[in-house]
């Protein structure tokens, strides 16, 4: 099976109550038709509430597959559509679990680089009206991946997902999430690839074990 783009999600922030408090958010996304332009940070007509966060170069694009979406609706004993996640793009026939981070996609006119997996914050339980979900999330281990933009161009649902492998050696985005061992550890630290917050952080967890 070819791999392609489902749907096209995007969505601006909007303000919702939670647990008694405001809070701006923008991971309500919705299909939207057509071609949609991809560049600099960000899909046209999509926006991130705090770009401390959120957003940037190394999550410029959210991708979810529909076979993850399954798996949840099988668990969850409803329907999740395309945008549930706040993914911008749902995908099938692609194990984003697997895919490397530096691996690049042409979609349509654009190319995109698989920069780094999902750490869910608080906003994911916003949307599943659950704030236990978010550590449901983490631990199921399917995080999606986030892309930078390359290239930039546009894209649509329909357009087929060419996969240009990442020169080796790799590293895939589940051995991100969840406890990594030293050798992981060490791998993220030396990957110019990965995000330097990831690098960081996997430094001191090194300098914290006596193994740097």
């Amino acid at each position: 099976m070819s791999a392609v783009v489902v749907s096209v999600n995007v969505g601006r922030p909007r303000v919702v109550e939670w647990y008694g408090r405001e809070v701006t958010t923008a991971i309500f996304k919705e299909p939207v038709a057509g071609r949609v332009l991809a560049s600099d940070v960000n899909l046209a007509g999509d926006e991130q509430a705090d770009r401390r966060v959120h957003g940037g170069r190394d999550k410029a694009v959210y991708a979810y597959a529909v076979e993850d979406y399954r798996w949840w609706s099988e668990r969850l004993g409803r329907e999740l559509g395309p945008g549930t996640f706040g993914d911008n793009l749902t995908t099938a026939g692609l194990d984003l679990t697997t895919s490397a981070i530096g691996d690049r996609w042409r979609v349509g006119g654009t190319l995109l680089e698989v920069a780094q997996p999902r750490e869910p914050c608080f906003k994911l339980g916003i949307r599943m009206g659950d704030a236990a979900f978010v550590d449901r999330f983490a631990e199921a281990r399917r995080p999606g991946a986030y892309l930078r933009i390359v290239e930039p161009g546009d894209l649509a649902a329909g357009d087929r997902i060419s996969v240009i492998p990442a020169d080796g050696p790799t590293l895939r985005l589940v051995e991100l999430v969840g406890d990594a061992t030293p050798d992981v550890l060490r791998r993220i630290a030396d990957d110019e690839r990965v995000p330097d917050g990831w690098r960081r952080a996997a430094r001191r967890a090194l300098r914290g074990a006596g193994t740097s």
